[in-house]
C-alpha cells in the first residue's frame, strides 16, 4: 500500500499551476473506467475522472453521531482524488465553495482534502482502516466507487426526514443511483451516449440525417441497430470512390468510415443492445444474450462489413491517430456528451442524434457523478447538509469546472448556452436532455468480483475484437465468461 498522500490546499495549488505551466499529464482515455482496452495506437484523452477500483470493502454500520461541544463546528470532511477535481481550476473553483459554505452558517466547517488521482484509493483505504475517514466523498462515478461497495450511506432516510425535494431531478436519474446498499448518491454531473454525426458526409452520399427524437423512423425505417449498419456501409468509401456495398470495394484502402465506436470497452459497447450484467444472482459469470449478439455485430461491422475501423485503421493518420470521428473521416460515432471536450479538427459542420434501438428498445449508457457519504460518518446529518449543497447552491460553480451536463433540468440551459458559445452551429441538445430517460440500468461500470483482473480480461476481449480477423467470436465470448468464472473465483480463494 502506498504511503499516505494528502495534500493540503495552499500547497495543491502551487504545485497544480507549475504543473499547468509545465504542461501537465495527459489523462486517460475513455471516462470513468481504467484502460480496459488495448489499442495499437494511443488515443486521445476524454475528460472525464479517472478512477482505479479495486477489491470491494466490507460493509460497517455509521456509528451513532456525537454532538460537538456548545459552540464547536462540527467538522464535515470532503475528501476529493477518486474522480476529477484536481486540475487548477477546479481547486480553485472548490475552495471558493468551502469558503462560501464556512461563512454562509456557523453550525458546520467544512475541510477540504485533495489528494493526487494516482494515490487516492490507497489513501482513502488508509484513512477508513486507520479510522480516520472522511464524510464526503466526490466526485465519483460508478467505477471508482465500486472499490468502496459497502461503505457507502443509505441517504434515502435522510432525504426522508429532511424533506429533501427529489422532484428537480429526473426519475430515471434518482433511481439509477438507488442500489442494494440503498440510495447511494443523488443525482449531480451526467454524461449519456449519444450518436455524434457528420452532417457533411451525410450530405455528400445523399441521406438524410439520424434521428434526433426517440421513436422517430429514419426514411420510413426504424431507428436501429440494422438501419445503422445499412446506411452505415453507404457512408464507407474507399480510395477509389466506392462504398462498402459495392463489390468493387477495397477494405485495403477505406478513406472514410460509416460508424466508429469512440473510445470505448465492450461493456459501454454492448449496452447499446440493452443493459446487462456479468454477474448472476449467484454470482456467477455470465454473458448476457443480447451482448453476445452485440459482439456479433460489431466484430462483422469491423472484418467482414468494414464500416468500423480496426485498431489498425483507428491509430492512423487517417482518423487523426486516435480521434477518429474528429479526423472528419467518420460518418457516426457512438459516445458520450463528454466527447465535446475534444472536437477540434471536425470542424462545426456536425450535431448529435439518438443511439438506436435494439429489438424495439434503446439504452443510453450513462456516465455520472455523484458526492457520497461514507457510512463511517459521525455526523450524518450535517454530512447530508454539505452534501445537498455541494449539488444545490454550489452546483453551478463545481458542474461547470467539471465539465459536466447537470441532472438539475433547471441548470442545463446554461450549460448547453456554454457549449453554444464554444459549438454555435445549433446543436440540438434536447437529444442528451431526452437521453436521460434510457439509462441503462444496471450499469455497464457495475461492479464484478476481482474487478481489475476481470476488467483487463475485458481489455484482452476488446483487443481481440479490434486487431484479430478471422476470429469465431461465440468461440472467444465463451471463453471470456470461462475466465471471468475463474477470476471470480479468485477472489472468494
Amino acid at each position: 500500500m502506498r504511503k499516505l498522500s494528502v495534500i493540503p490546499i495552499a500547497v495543491m495549488v502551487v504545485a497544480a499551476l507549475l504543473l499547468a505551466a509545465c504542461g501537465g499529464a495527459t489523462p486517460t482515455p475513455a471516462p470513468e473506467q481504467p484502460a480496459a482496452e488495448a489499442p495499437q495506437a494511443e488515443q486521445p484523452a476524454a475528460p472525464t475522472p479517472t478512477e482505479e477500483p479495486a477489491a470491494q470493502a466490507e460493509p460497517t454500520e455509521a456509528p451513532a453521531a456525537e454532538e460537538a461541544p456548545a459552540g464547536e463546528r462540527v467538522q464535515i470532511r470532503w475528501f476529493v482524488g477518486l474522480g476529477t477535481g484536481g486540475n487548477p481550476e477546479q481547486v480553485e473553483a472548490q475552495n471558493a465553495v468551502v469558503k462560501q459554505f464556512n461563512e454562509s452558517q456557523d453550525e458546520i466547517e467544512l475541510v477540504l482534502e485533495i489528494v493526487q488521482n494516482d494515490v487516492a484509493y490507497d489513501t482513502l483505504s488508509t484513512q477508513i482502516a486507520s479510522g480516520n475517514a472522511p464524510d464526503i466523498v466526490g466526485p465519483v462515478g460508478i467505477r471508482g466507487a465500486n472499490s468502496f461497495n459497502g461503505r457507502w450511506l443509505d441517504l434515502e432516510p435522510l432525504v426522508e426526514s429532511t424533506g429533501y425535494d427529489l422532484s428537480q431531478f429526473p426519475k430515471e436519474m434518482v433511481d439509477f443511483w438507488r442500489t442494494d446498499e440503498g440510495l447511494v448518491g443523488l443525482p449531480f454531473g451526467v454524461f449519456p451516449a449519444l450518436i455524434f454525426y457528420n452532417k457533411a458526409l451525410f450530405d455528400e452520399a445523399g441521406l438524410p440525417y439520424p434521428p434526433q427524437e426517440f421513436g422517430a423512423d429514419y426514411d420510413g425505417k426504424p431507428w436501429d441497430v440494422n438501419t445503422v449498419a445499412e446506411i452505415a456501409k453507404i457512408l464507407t468509401v474507399d480510395a477509389n470512390g466506392n462504398d462498402a456495398t459495392s463489390p468493387d470495394f477495397d477494405p485495403e484502402n477505406i478513406v472514410q468510415f460509416g460508424f466508429e465506436e469512440q473510445w470505448s470497452e465492450p461493456q459501454r459497447f454492448a449496452t447499446m443492445f440493452g443493459a446487462g450484467s456479468v454477474v448472476d444472482e449467484n454470482g456467477n459469470a455470465q454473458i448476457p444474450e443480447q451482448w453476445r449478439e452485440a459482439f456479433r455485430w460489431y466484430y462483422d461491422a469491423v472484418w467482414n462489413q468494414h464500416f468500423i475501423p480496426n485498431d489498425k485503421y483507428r491509430g492512423s493518420d487517417l482518423l487523426a491517430a486516435g480521434n477518429p470521428f474528429d479526423s472528419g473521416n467518420v460518418a457516426m460515432a457512438h459516445t458520450h456528451l463528454w466527447y465535446t471536450c475534444c472536437l477540434t479538427g471536425v470542424g462545426e459542420d456536425w450535431d448529435i442524434a439518438v443511439v438506436p434501438a435494439y429489438n424495439g428498445k434503446y439504452t443510453a449508457a450513462l456516465h455520472a457523478d455523484v458526492f457520497r457519504i461514507l457510512n463511517t460518518t459521525e455526523h450524518p446529518e450535517e454530512a447530508f447538509k454539505v452534501l445537498t449543497y455541494l449539488i444545490g447552491e454550489a452546483a453551478p460553480q463545481l458542474l461547470e469546472v467539471y465539465g459536466a451536463m447537470p441532472a438539475r433540468t433547471d441548470l442545463q440551459d446554461d450549460f448547453f448556452a456554454r457549449l453554444d458559445e464554444k459549438y454555435p452551429q445549433g446543436v440540438n441538445w434536447q437529444v442528451a436532455v431526452d437521453s436521460l430517460a434510457y439509462p441503462d440500468v444496471p450499469s455497464h461500470e457495475q461492479d464484478m468480483p476481482n474487478f481489475l483482473k476481470a476488467q483487463d480480461r475485458f481489455g484482452a476481449f476488446w483487443s481481440a475484437l479490434n486487431t484479430t480477423p478471422d476470429l469465431d467470436v461465440d468461440a472467444e465470448v465463451d471463453k471470456l465468461q470461462s475466465d471471468l468464472q475463474t477470476i471470480f473465483q479468485e477472489q472468494g480463494n
